[in-house]
């Protein structure tokens, strides 16, 4: 395994925005990483010499120092041998291989595919997605995606081991991540409409950042409403309220 701790820098307005930002691309809860602010940022004057805050973000080891999966006697797991065309392709073939092996050792039978998503714009990055098929994989998912999550945790734990460096990983079973992201686009804007209709601000359930982040880029062009998320993990909650008149 590569020494090099995997580190994220993110800049934005304010701490616990680029926190958030940051967790969110990791794919991984606050706990895992330690936080530091490089750069506390400068408000300047309306709004000349402004400066934003920049935060690393770097992933913590693992209690076990290390996480080890032994190669099926079929299947070279990681063949330090072979070649790639760049880092995402390594990470779509090694991403696929740990997922393979961690639901072998569970003794759940499913399929596993690999593939790169483009960024939905120039903020984003390219992300690997592992869609995981089959029969009952309910338990898989389990409640609020929970068990799913622990999976992506883990599988971006070892990914980053392997490659040295952060890459943005999401796991989906049986389509469940992406009905879930069509059902928060639709809240986002049901409430949107009810925000600009009533004026009051509205305030979501409890989400992992994955889920507020949807929130937020389904009404980051909006024309007269703006989100923000407020609290603390786990119970931190978007909200959509209306934006100041000018």
């Amino acid at each position: 395994m590569n020494d090099q701790k995997t580190t994220l820098e993110i800049i934005a307005p304010t701490v616990d925005e680029a926190v958030e930002k940051g967790l969110d691309q990791l794919g991984l809860p606050k706990d895992a990483v330690t936080i530091e602010v490089l750069d506390e940022g400068q408000g300047g004057f309306l709004g000349i010499g402004a400066r934003q805050v920049r935060v690393r973000l770097m992933l913590k080891d693992h209690p076990d120092d290390k996480i080890k999966i032994e190669p099926d006697a079929d299947e070279d797991f990681d063949n330090g041998s072979e070649e790639f065309e760049d880092e995402l392709e390594e990470a779509k073939v090694r991403a696929g291989r740990i997922v393979k092996a961690l639901l072998k050792d569970m003794q759940i039978n499913a399929k596993v595919a690999s593939r790169i998503m483009d960024p939905e714009d120039d903020k984003d990055n390219p992300m690997v997605l592992i869609e995981v098929t089959g029969k009952d994989l309910s338990i898989l998912i389990g409640r609020k995606a929970e068990t799913l999550n622990s999976l992506q945790y883990i599988t971006s734990l070892i990914l980053n081991q392997q490659l040295g460096s952060w890459m943005p990983l999401l796991i989906d079973v049986q389509g469940y991540r992406f009905r879930r992201e069509s059902q928060l686009r639709q809240l986002a804007r049901r409430l949107a409409d009810q925000v600009v209709a009533t004026g009051r601000k509205q305030v979501l359930e409890p989400m992992p950042a994955n889920e507020r982040r949807l929130i937020h880029l389904e009404l980051r062009y909006h024309p007269f409403v703006a989100t923000e998320s407020v609290g603390e993990e786990p119970n931190r909650k978007a909200t959509i309220f209306l934006k100041p008149k000018e």
